[in-house]
């Protein structure tokens, strides 16, 4: 299997300013994740940004770096252009790793590439992993995927779902704790891979309603009829930065 990863990567973070070049273990947060980018058998990592100062840095410390414009709202949005720049083949696989995620697993990159790998009509994979804790459903900045029984994505959402009719209704906060949850919950693991000819398709398209409403940019691949088949993973994923709590979480693990 061949596949390629790309990092795009911004400066501007409204909680975190700058995190992407903030120090952790002597090195800035986007050289980890090249390394764990790297380690997971991709042909090719390139880090995508708009910005002269992280590409100096990557470059320093060895990365391909491609420059992009300053407009894009989302991290795909970045990625397409950085495809069409570098003269992918339209079905080179194409794994989409955000710049905040310097414990992201190897493993998990690599399982990702292999799910869009081994589905060839598929045009876009992502992963996800059953939800145990009753306080991660009820938790907005978890985000959950309801599966049909292929494992293609029906909706993703940061609201509780499947919402259980008859134990959900008069639920209190204190007792979410305590709740058990049935088979069938599932967090999204916001890492993606694409067909690369499908980046331009996306490229094209207005944010959608849905889109807007969650902040989830996912969200614009249903509204516009396209299927997303989900993996599922029992590797432990790690937050991401978002933080300067998450940042010394993350200090402290490395």
């Amino acid at each position: 299997m061949d596949f390629h990863v790309i990092i795009p990567a911004r400066l501007d973070s409204t909680r975190l300013p700058g995190k992407v070049l903030l120090d952790i273990a002597g090195k800035p947060m986007i050289q980890h994740v090249y390394e764990r980018a790297k380690a997971s058998g991709a042909s090719h990592v390139v880090i995508a940004t708009d910005d002269e100062k992280i590409a100096q840095i990557s470059e320093d410390f060895g990365a391909d770096v491609c420059m992009t414009e300053s407009s894009h709202q989302s991290g795909t949005e970045r990625l397409s252009e950085a495809v069409a720049n570098l003269g992918f083949e339209e079905d080179d696989i194409i794994v989409g790793l955000q710049a905040d995620e310097p414990l992201m697993s190897p493993k998990l990159i690599t399982q990702l590439a292999q799910n869009l790998f081994d589905h060839d009509h598929v045009k876009v994979a992502t992963l996800a992993a059953k939800l145990k804790s009753a306080e991660d459903l009820f938790n907005p900045n978890v985000v959950k995927v309801v599966l049909n029984h292929r494992n293609f994505a029906m909706l993703f959402s940061r609201a509780p779902m499947p919402w259980e009719r008859d134990r959900f209704g008069s639920i209190k906060h204190p007792e979410i704790e305590k709740l058990k949850l049935a088979d069938g919950y599932y967090r999204h693991i916001g890492m993606y891979a694409y067909r690369a000819g499908f980046l331009e398709t996306y490229a094209n398209w207005p944010a959608c309603t849905l889109e807007k409403l969650e902040s989830l940019e996912q969200l614009r691949i249903l509204w516009n009829g396209f299927k997303i088949h989900v993996g599922i993973t029992d590797v432990v994923v790690p937050a991401g930065v978002d933080t300067q709590a998450d940042l010394e979480r993350v200090r402290a693990s490395i």
